[in-house]
């Protein structure tokens, strides 16, 4: 099996408050934008185990949200919202991504972030390029101290293994 390092690239820009993430798969464009946009297939992957992605609700559409946690093995839940715009089906999206309550009540001890994921590829080949801006340094270093290049890494291997 190939390493983590032939198929992901992150690039930490703190001067650009940005994390620039690249990721390769041996599958469809569309099965990869599928991973991405539908609750059914997140709950699979995008919670690095040993914790679980549970998706409470989703609209994928401009101006729709996702609610969902990611359930702790000790039984933690810890909510997040993301809201999604500028949707072109197949190419790319933006979502902004924060933490929160059950209630959708955005969580301001910690930072949001906007992600733009682009899609590119063919029925055989694909790959996702994902921007990651921060309001600021600070809210950038925050967020990759709560481990986010480990956590996103084990989520994307994981994605890796259902979809190829």
């Amino acid at each position: 099996m190939e390493s983590i390092k032939e198929f992901i690239t992150l690039d930490k820009q703190f001067d650009n408050k940005k994390v620039i993430v690249d990721m390769q798969f041996k599958t469809g464009k569309s099965e990869l934008w599928d991973a991405f946009t539908t609750a059914e297939m997140m709950e699979k992957w995008w919670a690095p185990l040993p914790y679980k992605a549970v998706i409470k609700k989703m609209s994928f559409s401009n101006g729709g949200r996702c609610l969902y946690y990611m359930l702790s093995p000790q039984g933690e839940k810890h909510w997040c919202i993301a809201d999604f715009s500028e949707i072109v089906p197949g190419v790319s999206y933006f979502v902004t991504d924060a933490f929160c309550d059950e209630n959708e009540k955005i969580n301001i001890d910690f930072p949001s972030m906007n992600w733009k994921n682009i899609f590119s590829g063919d029925e055989k080949q694909s790959r996702i390029s994902s921007e990651i801006s921060f309001k600021s340094q600070e809210d950038m270093k925050k967020f990759l101290e709560l481990g986010f290049e480990e956590g996103y890494k084990i989520a994307l291997t994981q994605l890796k293994r259902i979809l190829e």
